[in-house]
C-alpha cells in the first residue's frame, strides 16, 4: 500500500512546473544522505579510495551533492514515466545525436556510465530511435512495470531480462539495434579482470571487448549530464571509438574505465558512488564494506 501511495505521489508531481523539481527532489536526496546509513557509508568510502588526496570536507560535499542528485532523478521520473513526448524533448536535450543517426542498421553498442541521469538519457534517445537493453527485474512488480514501462513507452524497444544472458544481446545489435549498455558496476569476478579505476584495482567486465568482437558493432559512448538548477539534462553522444576492440581485453578494459574517470571528474558528485564498486578484492584482500 505504501509503495502505491509513492507511486501515486510521484505520478501527481508530473504537472508540476519543472523548475519546482529540482528543489523538492534535491531536498529528498538531502534527507536520504542522513537516513540512508549504509549507502552513505559506501558512498564515503568509495570517493576515500578513488580520492585519496582530496580533503575530507570536499568529499563530503561531493557526497551530499550525489544523494541530492539522486533525490531529484527520482522525482524526475514522473517526466520520463508519464508526461508527454514534447515535455520529456524539452527536459532532456541531446548533443551529437547525428552521430548514431549516421550508423543507423549498423551494428553499435552505446556505452553508458552509471551516471544519475542514465534513465532520462535512455528515454530521451527512445523518443528518437529504437533500441536494446538489459535490464534487472525488481522485487516489486509495481516497480517493475513501471521501470520497464517508462523506458519502453516510445518506439519500439526491446527490453531483455538480465535473467536470460547475453545472447539476446548480442542477436539484438546484429539486427541494427543500438545496444544501451551499461558495464562499469562490480558484477563479481567470474567474468572480470583486475583494472585500474581511479588507481584501484577494480573487477571490470570485459563484456564491452566480447561484444564488439562478435557482433562488428562499433562503440560509441554516451553519457547523461544533470543540469544545475532544474534545468533539464544534457545527452552526450560522443565520437566513435576507433581501433576498438584492440585485441587485448585488459587494455580495452583500462580504456572504458579511463574514459569513465574523465566523465566523472567533469561532474564527480553524478557518479554512482553508493554502488559497492569495489565489492569484489583480489584475492588475500580484505573486503572494504
Amino acid at each position: 500500500m505504501l509503495t502505491r501511495i509513492a507511486v501515486g505521489v510521484v505520478w501527481l508531481l508530473h504537472f508540476l512546473p519543472l523548475w519546482i523539481f529540482a528543489g523538492i527532489g534535491s531536498g529528498l536526496g538531502g534527507f536520504l544522505y542522513f537516513l540512508a546509513r549504509e549507502r552513505r557509508n559506501v558512498c564515503l568510502t568509495n570517493l576515500a579510495r578513488c580520492f585519496p588526496a582530496m580533503p575530507q570536507g570536499e568529499r563530503i560535499a561531493i557526497a551530499k551533492g550525489h544523494f541530492r542528485a539522486f533525490g531529484r532523478t527520482v522525482l524526475e521520473r514522473s517526466i520520463l514515466w508519464w508526461a508527454p513526448r514534447e515535455q520529456v524533448l524539452r527536459l532532456v536535450r541531446v548533443i551529437g545525436l547525428e552521430r548514431i543517426l549516421a550508423l543507423k542498421g549498423q551494428p553499435l553498442i552505446l556505452l553508458v556510465p552509471h551516471f544519475v541521469g542514465l534513465d532520462a538519457g535512455c528515454t530521451r534517445l527512445t523518443c528518437e530511435i529504437d533500441m536494446a537493453g538489459i535490464y534487472a527485474r525488481q522485487k516489486h512488480p509495481l516497480i517493475d512495470a513501471l521501470l520497464l514501462s517508462g523506458r519502453t513507452r516510445f518506439g519500439h524497444q526491446r527490453p531483455i531480462p538480465r535473467q536470460d544472458g547475453v545472447r539476446p544481446a548480442i542477436a539484438a545489435v546484429k539486427e541494427g539495434f543500438p545496444f544501451y549498455y551499461l558495464p562499469d558496476q562490480d558484477y563479481g569476478a567470474r567474468e572480470s579482470i583486475f583494472v585500474p579505476f581511479f588507481g584501484v584495482p577494480a573487477a571490470t567486465v570485459t563484456g564491452l571487448s566480447r561484444m564488439t568482437r562478435v557482433t562488428g558493432a562499433r562503440v560509441l559512448p554516451c553519457v547523461t549530464r544533470m543540469l544545475p538548477g532544474g534545468a533539464g539534462y544534457e545527452v552526450h553522444c560522443y565520437p566513435v571509438w576507433e581501433n576498438f576492440p584492440s585485441g587485448d581485453d585488459a587494455a580495452d578494459a583500462r580504456r572504458m574505465n579511463e574514459f569513465i574517470e574523465e566523465r566523472v571528474r567533469e561532474m564527480p558528485e553524478q557518479y554512482f558512488w553508493t554502488h559497492k564498486r569495489f565489492k569484489t578484492r583480489p584475492p588475500g584482500e580484505a573486503k572494504w564494506y
